[in-house]
């Protein structure tokens, strides 16, 4: 991990006290908006480095490449399920799945598997919105 810097200082502050998964951008902006100078570019370089450094989760933002982090304090490896209508995110173990990417790996020889999983849907106070005659 690099230097510990102000700005890296206020990244972590930011992504720490966030439940939500923000782009680059929307960190930028919730900065610029407290009063604190920090570039982009910089924004961009400390989520990435954080990122190696597994201190945030990275997903992709459905139907686009764009990243998206959020402050992961659990080590242990899991995947997501995300709402794609207010980005609410549950944090899941996929024991089943785990199972089947490595009979996968293994039957078509390969080794040193690594993977992301992400699934996306509608949360049920979304669905409930979206859809009322639908609620219990």
């Amino acid at each position: 991990m690099q230097r510990m810097t102000k700005q890296r200082a206020s990244i972590i502050d930011l992504m720490r006290s966030r439940p939500d998964f923000l782009s680059a951008n929307d960190v930028h902006e919730l900065l610029k908006n407290t009063g604190q100078q920090v570039g982009i570019a910089t924004v961009y370089r400390n989520l990435q480095a954080l990122a190696e450094a597994k201190e945030v989760d990275v997903i992709r933002q459905e139907g686009t490449d764009t990243q998206l982090f959020r402050y992961c304090a659990d080590d242990d490896h899991h995947h997501h399920l995300m709402c794609r209508c207010c980005g609410k995110s549950v944090d899941i173990i996929g024991d089943g799945f785990e199972k089947w990417a490595e009979e996968m790996a293994a039957k078509h020889g390969f080794t040193q598997l690594n993977h992301t999983l992400e699934l996306y849907g509608m949360c049920n106070e979304c669905t409930e919105h979206d859809t009322p005659h639908l609620a219990k």
